[in-house]
């Protein structure tokens, strides 16, 4: 009887334990899948990882320009300026500056770039910032105007903040600059442009009445009356302002007009490389986008039609990659760049 109970003890203890050790088994199994998958980087979550970047990178900068000196004084001059305190000024020219700058994407670090800036007197001339192909990472193109030393020490300031992990200064790098143009302009003519411009957000001219026409409405009424008090009030051989507007269109006119000047902007806008983006009753959006020079220029020669409105974008920047050049094309280069006195011919 003992060895009875014995056997069906030990028969129930091997059931329950094969279940559970199967269950350990695959637990385990999937624990271990688990840790050997491949995990994502941890996200960079404050902007200490930049200053932990500057700081392994122990680099020590160049030495800043040289100032150009201002010319020996005399002493009147020297006492005059100890005087005054007057220093001299420095004899560098003012010169475009680029200046492109890789910081946190965080809140509150354009105030702290432009800050700094601004305490030193520089006018920013344009500042894109926009985000990059790395999540936490924002790019800044800062185009401004100063001479060397100042801007960069300006720069030395600028990489010296926490959120900032480089500035670089593209001045005298070969780049591809672009800039965006947006230009509303009218298709009636420089005439129509004032009466354009008070006419609300369709730009519809507001036309004066008719010479000789009944005034229907009380603005109208009110605009005959002002103009009746004109007339009388000034002397004689001198027009009246609203004499110099130009008298209203008819339906075929304003066509034709249309017409005419939709087709010299739309053949302008292609020799710059633009296009039409939007045409409307009384106007028309324009597109292009190019150097800053080429869009000044673009912008200068859309004026005669009369610009409604214009936005641009700020200047964005990026280096050219160099080309290598084989041994091949160094050596021809070389021999046709320098010629050796002695092999040529006497006289």
């Amino acid at each position: 009887m003992p060895g009875i109970c014995a056997n069906a003890v030990r028969r129930a203890a091997v059931a329950v334990r094969t279940p559970r050790s199967r269950y350990l088994s695959s637990t385990v199994c999937r624990r271990s899948d688990a840790e050997n998958a491949p995990k994502p980087p941890p996200p960079i979550d404050d902007s200490t990882s930049a200053l932990d970047y500057k700081t392994t990178l122990k680099h020590r900068p160049p030495p800043l320009p040289a100032m150009d000196l201002p010319r020996s004084r005399s002493a009147e001059e020297a006492v005059t300026n100890i005087l005054y305190n007057t220093p001299p000024p420095s004899l560098q020219p003012f010169k475009k500056h680029v200046l492109n700058c890789l910081v946190q994407n965080e809140p509150g670090v354009l105030s702290r770039v432009s800050g700094i800036l601004a305490g030193r007197g520089f006018n920013i001339d344009s500042l894109v910032v926009c985000r990059t192909e790395i999540r936490d990472l924002s790019r800044m193109c800062i185009v401004l105007r100063g001479q060397d030393g100042v801007v960069e020490q300006a720069r030395r300031q600028l990489e010296d903040l926490v959120p900032v992990w480089a500035v670089l200064d593209y001045t005298n790098t070969h780049c591809i600059e672009r800039e965006l143009l947006l230009a509303k302009v009218s298709v009636l003519g420089p005439e129509y442009l004032e009466d354009q411009l008070l006419g609300g957000p369709t730009h519809e001219p507001r036309r004066s009445p008719v010479p000789g026409a009944e005034p229907h409405t009380k603005l109208e009424r009110e605009v005959a009356l002002a103009q009746s008090f004109e007339r009388a009030g000034a002397p004689e051989g001198e027009l009246p302002p609203h004499a110099l507007t130009p008298a209203p269109l008819t339906p075929t006119q304003v066509l034709r007009l249309k017409s005419d000047n939709m087709q010299a902007i739309s053949t302008l806008s292609q020799q710059f490389g633009g296009r039409i983006v939007d045409v409307s009753e009384h106007s028309v959006i324009v597109e292009m986008c190019g150097k800053t020079s080429r869009v000044e220029a673009f912008l200068a020669l859309l004026k005669p039609f009369g610009v409604l409105e214009a936005a641009r974008t700020g200047l964005m920047v990026m280096p050219r990659t160099p080309i290598h050049r084989s041994a091949e094309d160094s050596d021809i280069e070389g021999e046709g760049g320098v010629v050796d006195a002695s092999l040529l011919p006497p006289g």
